[in-house]
């Protein structure tokens, strides 16, 4: 099939136009480039260079008539968003409207939607979240990720679009940056390599920092592969199991065999104690379920960031 995958030359969608290449789809990337890069992608897959709320872009997706958008592209700052929250939703909201409305008069069949399973909840304590836990969104990021499944959930209704909404963990691996709002696996590896301590946020009662749900990027690919003919729905995509910050930085050492060392600090504003996904629906729904554990996905990405590597 044809597909438009948006963001594809950055961290995550790079793996998913990968995936899609093996299954032998046809594979058009549209990114803007502002954190994507043209490296990250083989090529087979054809990159459009431009932004998703441009005129360009509706127009491209009315000519080319894609059965399908795989929507990575996003404003992904938290803080970015507390600051600025008229451009996050002009990118996480417009811009996914002027490719839907295009899509819906030509052709299009079905959206997979990247929402955030790290974020949409808030703060869920003790028990792991399912797709039927309330959301509590705690920033303008969060509120436009809902508000692009409620779309979708209009687009599904008046107009007939399957609709998959993959919720992701805090996810993690190769080819994702140790810069500007990069993930603490791959910030870790980066302080790993310049032989510095890393920095633990910790509320009191987390001592070891705050519980996420880690989840590594291949993984993430195989289920948006799955989400190509998979019942619709929204999906939580994670592990199911809770990783504090310490065991983290303690598997980041144990992978690069050198730990610098570690000192805790306070928990900075906005920061959730606890993050933990239910995926039980996604095995039913879509038979996915993750193959990597934190041991082996933490391995398979240092010897990327110490092989091909980051390259600025």
């Amino acid at each position: 099939m044809k597909i438009l995958v948006t963001g594809g030359a950055g961290f995550i969608g790079s793996h998913v136009v990968r995936a899609f290449l093996t299954l032998g789809h046809e594979v058009v990337v549209i990114d803007d480039l502002s954190s994507g890069k043209r490296a990250n992608l083989p090529p087979e897959a054809r990159l459009e260079v431009m932004d998703i709320c441009s005129p360009q872009a509706a127009e491209l997706v009315r000519k080319e008539r894609f059965e399908v958008i795989d929507h990575h592209a996003a404003q992904i700052s938290v803080p970015f968003s507390v600051q600025n929250p008229l451009a996050d939703a002009a990118t996480n909201v417009l811009g996914l409207i002027n490719l839907v409305e295009a899509g819906r008069h030509s052709g299009l069949r079905r959206v997979v939607f990247i929402s955030s399973g790290g974020a949409i909840y808030g703060e869920v304590p003790r028990v792991a979240a399912t797709e039927d836990t309330p959301t509590k969104p705690l920033s303008p990021y969060a509120v436009s990720k809902i508000t692009g499944e409620k779309y979708l959930a209009y687009y599904s209704l008046a107009h007939g679009i399957e609709v998959v909404a993959l919720r992701y963990g805090n996810v993690y691996g190769p080819r994702q940056i140790p810069h500007g709002e990069a993930g603490v696996v791959a910030i870790f590896m980066d302080q790993i390599l310049a032989n510095k301590k890393a920095s633990i946020f910790r509320y009191d009662d987390t001592p070891g920092g705050m519980i996420r749900d880690y989840v590594y990027a291949g993984d993430c690919a195989a289920a948006n592969a799955l989400a190509l003919d998979g019942k619709p729905g929204a999906y939580n995509i994670a592990t199911g199991r809770p990783t504090d910050t310490l065991s983290l930085w303690q598997a980041v050492a144990k992978a690069a065999d050198s730990d610098p060392g570690h000192e805790f600090g306070p928990a900075r504003p906005g920061d959730l104690r606890r993050s933990l996904l239910d995926c039980s629906k996604a095995e039913r729904g879509l038979s996915w379920r993750p193959e990597h554990d934190l041991a082996s996905g933490i391995h398979k990405t240092w010897q990327w960031r110490v092989g091909e590597g980051y390259r600025p």
